[in-house]
């Protein structure tokens, strides 16, 4: 048995893993490459073997750096099976057509601006190829083992994070790998705990927080201070934000601010159909979150739901005290770019940050404190306020993940440790091989490793 790390390996995004049992194959997962050039060149790569030969693929959840790059597969060629949750298809539905429809407007908007270096600028997939691939999803109950080809089953838990987000076990040739995907903390608000693995012959597990842990301070204290400050200066608090699951953790904190009354009675707008149309998916899957039913609709009516492009534009002329959640979360594309353009030069606003910002992304940069980014080809300078804010994470930080890992009975042959920036995954290896004991090893892109050759004291030093 064969595995090819083709994402997620040395970075954050892009993650896709390739597993080659006998003559089948299957992947784990589908992401697009996000952030730096060099990474998002890697979306234009030819893939790994021929799509005709890929018999299935499986999503552990619907964010687009592990679904996004599914309709490049199907416009090349793919028909199999992708399997998903119930609640990652609905999500990953909404997620890839806005993702087609997004690099159409883009492509345009730069050949009509005529600042892409190309002629003409063109998307990577359409939204035509998003709707194609989604004619291919096979939702699959958690804790439900389904045989997906000769001699492989898959087994989905729960793993936090979002609506939907799994783990994935693959039984394969007697053999069990187990794949993390993007693990939950374990006291969020809204989501709940990661549910534990008690064994597995070979385990991925993603590293994002791998180097580090979330700040103790309440979210909602600091939630506070910062809108409450940006109103008394008359400014606008505008929120780059994940359309799926960010958004919505925002606006549960919101709504529990504005019941204590503990901010300003200010408009809160949520400035994404994506967004809106996933927000109202939790009270569908109510048996996936924390949430009551009251705190639901609370979280679900607490923001104006901004639905055209008119009411878009209509925001950048707010001159009274506001807050905006727009996507995308680290202000790579979406509507919150022509926020920025309009809002990030004044002084009076501030620019509310939360989350990971990945290297070579726009939000990366205004987190380290540059005075311009550009925008559609011009620099926009950074006059408004910054404020990170970590405490909004839907990562398991360094020590939960360690928690997680503890819930093995007994240890896996060897450990990959993916998903991270090199730091961030080299920091969490030394964790594993010192706390635990365990074979473990950072794969780098496009390794390929038989697993059964593999040295199991392999980074374990």
């Amino acid at each position: 048995m064969r595995i090819t790390f083709l994402g997620a390996a040395g970075t954050v995004t892009g993650s896709k893993y390739l597993l080659e049992h006998g003559n089948q194959h299957l992947l784990v997962d589908c992401g697009l490459f996000q952030g730096y050039k060099q990474l998002r060149l890697h979306n234009r790569d030819p893939f790994q073997l021929p799509v005709s030969d890929l018999d299935a693929i499986v999503l552990t959840h619907a964010h687009l750096d592990h679904s996004g790059y599914l309709p490049v597969l199907v416009r090349n060629g793919y028909r199999g099976p992708v399997y998903a949750t119930p609640a990652t298809c609905e999500l990953v539905k909404i997620l890839l057509l806005d993702s087609g429809r997004l690099q159409e407007e883009e492509a345009e908007f730069a050949n009509r601006h005529g600042f892409s270096k190309h002629s003409p600028a063109l998307p990577l997939y359409t939204e035509q190829d998003a709707e194609r691939a989604l004619k291919l999803l096979r939702p699959v109950e958690l804790h439900h083992k389904v045989e997906i080809a000769a001699d492989i089953t898959i087994l989905l838990r729960g793993a936090g994070h979002i609506l939907g987000a799994a783990t994935v076990e693959v039984i394969a040739g007697g053999q069990t790998l187990v794949f993390s995907g993007d693990l939950g903390r374990p006291d969020d608000p809204v989501m709940l705990a990661p549910e534990s693995v008690e064994q597995a012959d070979y385990l991925l597990v993603e590293s994002t927080y791998g180097d580090r842990q979330h700040p103790v301070e309440a979210p909602q204290a600091h939630l506070a201070d910062v809108i409450t400050r940006t109103a008394l200066r008359r400014g606008i608090t505008l929120v780059p934000s994940f359309a799926v699951g960010r958004a919505q953790l925002l606006m549960y904190h919101l709504y529990q601010l504005k019941r204590k009354r503990a901010i300003p009675d200010i408009p809160i707008y949520l400035n994404s159909p994506m967004a809106t149309d996933v927000t109202l998916l939790y009270q569908r899957f109510r048996n996936e979150h924390r949430l009551s039913l009251e705190d639901c609709e609370g979280m679900c009516h607490v923001a104006q739901f901004v639905h055209t492009v008119d009411e878009s534009k209509a925001l950048d002329q707010q001159r009274t005290p506001a807050v905006i959640i727009a996507a995308s979360g680290m202000a790579t594309g979406g509507r919150v770019v022509h926020h920025l353009k309009a809002l990030a030069p004044n002084p009076n606003n501030t620019l509310l940050m939360p989350g990971f910002q990945a290297g070579g992304t726009r939000g990366a940069q205004i987190v380290a404190g540059v005075s311009s980014v550009r925008i559609h080809g011009k620099d926009v300078p950074i006059r408004a306020e910054v404020v990170p804010m970590q405490t909004l994470s839907a990562h398991a930080d360094a020590d939960e993940i360690m928690q997680w890992l503890r819930g093995f009975k007994r240890a896996p042959k060897h450990t990959f440790v993916v998903h991270g920036e090199p730091n961030a995954s080299d920091v969490l290896r030394r964790r594993i091989s010192l706390e635990l004991g365990w074979s473990v090893s950072v794969p780098e892109y496009r390794d390929s490793v038989e697993l059964s050759s593999i040295d199991l004291t392999a980074g374990s030093s």
